[in-house]
């Protein structure tokens, strides 16, 4: 396959400017850019597959440009809910270098700051030499903003597509730049950038844009979040036990799409794969495979390892196999319960919504359903107290097959 002819296959490609880009990837030699704002201190989940096919660009021989937007950042890229929370000067100077050392490391991409060339832009300046150009109307008609003008848009946000195009005109200019890639919400930002150079620089002008498609579950919601939150490439926020577990549970009708966006696995593998999903889905070779290849490329090998120990170690009950580190690790991407005083066994359950009653409750303990800390449990009057704390302040407690929780002991005895 050339390089558009996989981007296809793998899903990749939601819409290009010009059919003359497909002949362009396929030679290689294009310096292209792929932006985020600093409104985090890490990626997430959901950049992982456009960071990859960034990559996908690089290995083909073009030049990849990761701009993290020091001074979009201070705007906001307008969002269907409404305004963003404007966030401080030392909030996004944090965040812009966590993303810089983060990218940097993992991708290893040449890092730009649009905060370098926009700082010293005056009002007049800004208003005469670029705002001159953007039809209000064009302007309006813009995906991006047209699904805010019912419940109203700033000013500030409203002139983010300004400043987005100027950043593609200015890596034109300085770098030669000819191509911006972003996801499919970025369509009206990409083509806006384009009319800027162009007008700038005339219609004969050769850029691109290339947006890809937004990835979601199966029931059409944004992919990406996890019970505890959103699942971030940063190991200290999101743990690659956390993220393999994520991954793992993926859906049977979504993952093979996951493993052509997420993965460097070639056709024949996935296929393969695909094959076990409809045979054998039980086994979830595919949602396995798909995490091993994501947390292996982001935390390394010894990191996934962990992360299967930490796995097979729940699965047999052998939680207490696991040092302190690992038992913590497992226990806080778990759903937790509070419980302020220890209390036998039955009550316990009760308290923390575990069981629905009393009797419930009983009848589990009696059919061998509980384990505390991986130990199965038959007296429904065990003291649940801090002597039975695994680490931190936690108590393991499954029921039945797949059911796990975290019991906080958040006050010792008196």
């Amino acid at each position: 396959m050339t390089l558009f002819e996989e981007l296809k296959w793998r899903g990749l490609i939601d819409n290009v400017t010009s059919p003359d880009l497909e002949e362009k990837l396929n030679q290689g030699g294009m310096t292209f850019y792929i932006g985020t704002d600093p409104t985090a201190d890490s990626m997430h989940i959901g950049h992982f597959s456009s960071l990859l096919t960034a990559k996908r660009l690089a290995d083909h021989g073009h030049h990849p440009l990761m701009l993290v937007g020091g001074a979009t950042g201070f705007i906001g890229d307008p969002k269907a809910s409404g305004e963003r929370n404007m966030l401080t000067k030392e909030t996004l100077e944090h965040n812009f270098h966590a993303l810089h050392e983060q990218i940097e490391r993992v991708f290893g991409f040449e890092m730009v700051n649009n905060l370098d060339w926009t700082k010293d832009i005056t009002v007049i300046d800004f208003l005469r030499d670029y705002g001159k150009y953007f039809n209000v109307n064009y302007m309006i008609n813009k995906e991006t903003v047209k699904r805010r003008l019912e419940s109203g848009i700033s000013y500030t946000e409203f002139s983010y597509m300004i400043l987005q195009s100027l950043d593609f005109l200015h890596l034109y200019e300085e770098k030669n730049c000819t191509l911006q890639i972003g996801g499919q919400d970025q369509w009206g930002n990409i083509t806006s950038g384009l009319e800027l150079i162009r007008k700038k620089h005339g219609n004969d002008v050769e850029c691109y844009g290339l947006t890809m498609p937004l990835i979601t579950k199966a029931d059409g919601t944004k992919f990406g979040k996890s019970e505890s939150g959103t699942v971030w490439l940063d190991a200290k926020k999101t743990s690659p036990y956390e993220m393999y577990q994520f991954l793992v549970n993926s859906e049977d009708a979504k993952v093979i799409e996951y493993l052509k966006r997420f993965t460097f696995l070639d056709k024949e593998e996935i296929d393969r794969l695909e094959e076990c999903v409809a045979q054998e889905p039980h086994l979830r070779e595919a949602q396995k495979a798909l995490a091993r290849e994501v947390v292996t490329f982001l935390h390394g090998s010894a990191a996934y390892e962990t992360a299967l120990k930490i796995t097979n170690a729940l699965f047999k009950g052998n939680i207490r196999d696991l040092n302190a580190d690992e038992q913590r690790d497992a226990l806080n991407s778990m759903e937790k319960r509070s419980l302020q005083e220890p209390m036998d066994l039955a009550s316990m359950l009760v308290t923390t919504k575990i069981a629905s009653s009393k009797r419930e409750a009983r009848e589990w303990i009696k059919s061998g359903s509980i384990q505390i800390n991986g130990e199965r449990v038959k007296e429904e009057t065990l003291m649940i107290d801090p002597s039975h704390v695994l680490v931190d302040d936690m108590i393991l407690v499954k029921r039945g097959k797949r059911n796990y929780y975290v019991v906080s002991l958040t006050r010792e005895t008196e």
